[in-house]
């Protein structure tokens, strides 16, 4: 006879990730996990668990696992077509939400899951939010989380700014591919399980930022802002980027572990 509690202990995972799988497998709360860690499960659902433990001992993210990952205080689905949500990008959201005046235009780059530009337009209605990605599976996801959490947003399939001709934004935001080729990260923990071309230029890095940054011109009105998330390391080459540019007000903004992690400015 199997226990919740006993599952846990044998589970050889992190505690968090084991409770979260747990939950999932049982479709319970957490509370209702602990009220009930002596309950015998049915063979079913422990084996069910054991399942999902046993790929995740293999390295696939819980969040894949579980379908969901939390952002900006909401869940948001995710699958192996998408980046796993991460708390550092929601700095670009907050910059964003700071920098966009009323009624503004908006348009998030590389969407994704569609994490940015949801939890902008659920945080200000007010604003026109769009947003684009180069992967049709990963804007199927994109769509469905806008759908689920009532977010008014346009999706479109883009590579960057092609199928944004005419169109002129007031802020454009995007956490593009920023990885360098070859990186050891690449080949570790979660980063082996997600979208190689979400994570890495496949060059040193730069490429996807030099072509946001040159390309902002065009879409971008006069006094609208840039900002984009990117790798500790690529603080100064982003302002340099931005500066050759001609963008005002250039700067870096460190995360809560005191790295570098968005650059922007506005345009002149």
């Amino acid at each position: 006879m199997t226990t919740p509690r006993q599952l846990l202990a044998d589970a050889r995972l992190d505690a968090v990730d084991a409770r979260v799988l747990l939950q999932h497998a049982l479709q319970v709360s957490r509370a209702w996990l602990i009220g009930h860690a002596d309950d015998v499960l049915p063979p079913a659902q422990a084996a069910a668990f054991e399942a999902l433990a046993a790929r995740r001992r293999a390295g696939e993210p819980v969040a894949y696992l579980v379908g969901t990952r939390e952002f900006y205080g909401r869940d948001f689905a995710v699958s192996p077509a998408v980046l796993i949500p991460r708390p550092e990008t929601e700095l670009l959201v907050e910059l964003a939400l700071a920098r966009a005046g009323q009624g503004a235009r908006v348009v998030d780059l590389g969407t994704g899951s569609g994490c940015i530009p949801v939890t902008l337009k659920l945080e200000r209605p007010d604003l026109a939010v769009s947003a684009v990605d180069i992967s049709a599976d990963a804007l199927a996801v994109a769509r469905g989380n806008a759908a689920a959490l009532g977010a008014d947003v346009v999706f479109r399939q883009s590579d960057w700014y092609a199928a944004l001709a005419g169109e002129t934004f007031d802020l454009v935001v995007s956490n593009p591919p920023y990885i360098v080729a070859g990186d050891a990260h690449l080949s570790r923990g979660d980063l082996r399980f997600e979208p190689q071309g979400a994570l890495t230029d496949f060059a040193d890095g730069l490429e996807h930022i030099r072509r946001i940054v040159e390309g902002a011109g065009g879409p971008l009105a006069p006094r609208g802002w840039l900002l984009f998330e990117h790798g500790f390391d690529q603080g100064e080459a982003s302002r340099a980027l931005l500066a050759a540019a001609g963008f005002l007000d250039v700067q870096t903004w460190p995360d809560l572990a005191g790295l570098d992690r968005v650059s922007g400015g506005r345009l002149a």
